[in-house]
């Protein structure tokens, strides 16, 4: 028999069920659009989360730190570190930066608040932040002198209200210090203002909003250091991190005496971890299509029970088992594309529905605040959900496997059932 004709005979059985049908193809919409829905929103929210980090990690830059238990605390590298670095292949600049903690500033009257003052070499450190430190008042200096200041943006703008600070103004500001007899205690430094940032964000793990920027000339005066805490290192391209992390790792004796936070590096580990995480909640989806399988396969056995007359006329007439083998396969395949073409869009849909409702609504009633600066940060409002060509094909494929595979008893049951007994069944 020709595969057109059994294809035509396999349609008209179910246009005949049409209600049955209907009820078992409904399952497997269920499957798919649970199944492409999970999917096409696990790789929205991926992608989404990596345009997020893309803007809170520069990919070209690294920042080498110590390795000891508080990472970063303590001055440990010298100007031949950080000149050593800058010779090496893939380095474009590195620039050597003292951190440190910072209490209340104060301006005429008014007080503000800091989280981390930044002591650098102000003409080097805008080359590795050139587009970051963008300023909202006054000027980024040139010049290094040394009782100038810039300060971010959340320290300009207090909670409270208003400016803190104009370009011009002298700031007081309590630093920080730490000492065996005294312990730590805070002492008083005035800085001049000469610029305020616009909204920077966080680079790595460094809120540049919470900053106050001095030049280091002035904080190895005022901490009695030659050292830097950490250097930041700007590549010619992201590529490189690896290569320049591993020699920069080898030359401090490669036994963790340093440690290279590598932003390219990080991001694929999320990558990864997300990756894994749409994986899995896509097999969790699946088992609604496999329960939809075991539901093709009772609705097609009860097919075989009411049809027996009917494929023992088949057969009397010489259709050969495997005729009749494949005809119900066909019907079981076309319930399954059915399926798929309808749970494909409509999967689709729910994930833009849900990529607009859920995460708006989460981030109305969750606050987020950073686990490392402990200031607000900007939560997911909407996540647009991908659908690709891969994971459409691939759900339609799966769906007619599964159609198949569970029609598979019932279709070889009414291919061995023998004519005469068959005419004879009532």
């Amino acid at each position: 028999m020709r595969r057109r004709r059994i294809l035509t005979m396999a349609w008209e059985s179910m246009k005949q069920r049409r209600f049955r049908t209907s009820l078992t193809t409904l399952g497997v919409v269920i499957g798919i659009t649970a199944i492409i829905g999970l999917a096409s929103l696990g790789e929205g929210f991926r992608v989404t989360i990596k345009d997020q980090m893309e803007q809170g990690f520069e990919l070209n830059v690294l920042t080498v730190m110590s390795g000891g238990l508080l990472t970063g605390v303590g001055s440990y590298f010298t100007d031949a570190d950080v000149k050593n670095i800058s010779l090496m292949p893939g380095v474009v600049l590195a620039t050597p930066i003292i951190q440190k903690s910072v209490g209340k500033l104060y301006n005429d009257g008014k007080n503000s608040s800091a989280l981390v003052l930044l002591a650098v070499n102000y003409t080097e450190f805008v080359q590795i932040y050139p587009e970051r430190l963008a300023v909202e008042h006054g000027i980024w200096p040139q010049s290094i002198e040394n009782d100038t200041s810039v300060i971010g943006y959340n320290v300009e703008h207090p909670a409270e209200g208003g400016t803190f600070a104009n370009p011009g103004d002298n700031v007081t500001v309590a630093l920080s210090f730490t000492s065996v007899a005294r312990g730590r205690y805070f002492e008083n430094n005035t800085f001049n203002v000469v610029g305020t940032l616009g909204k920077s964000g966080a680079a790595g793990f460094i809120n540049f909003d919470d900053a106050v920027f001095i030049p280091i000339d002035t904080a190895r005066e005022l901490y009695n250091t030659t050292n830097s805490d950490m250097i930041f290192v700007r590549l010619a391209n992201p590529n490189y991190s690896d290569s320049v992390a591993k020699a920069i790792e080898d030359r401090f004796g490669g036994g963790g005496e340093v440690r290279v936070l590598i932003p390219a590096a990080f991001m694929q580990q999320v990558e990864t971890v997300l990756s894994m995480v749409e994986i899995f909640l896509t097999a969790i989806a699946s088992i609604a299509l496999l329960v939809a399988g075991l539901g093709i396969m009772n609705i097609m056995t009860v097919s075989v029970m009411e049809r027996t007359r009917e494929i023992g006329i088949l057969k009397a007439i010489g259709a050969k088992s495997r005729t009749v083998l494949t005809m119900f396969l066909t019907e079981a395949a076309l319930i399954g594309l059915l399926g798929a073409v309808i749970g494909v869009p409509l999967g689709y849909g729910l994930a833009q529905a849900m990529g607009q409702f859920l995460f708006r609504f989460s981030a109305e009633v969750t606050p987020r605040r950073s686990l490392i600066t402990g200031t607000a940060t900007h939560p997911i409002t909407a996540v647009t959900p991908i659908l690709t060509l891969q994971w459409a094909v691939g759900a339609i494929v799966f769906a007619i496997g599964v159609s198949v595979i569970f029609g598979w008893y019932p279709a070889r049951k009414a291919a061995k059932l023998n004519p005469v007994e068959a005419l004879r069944y009532e």
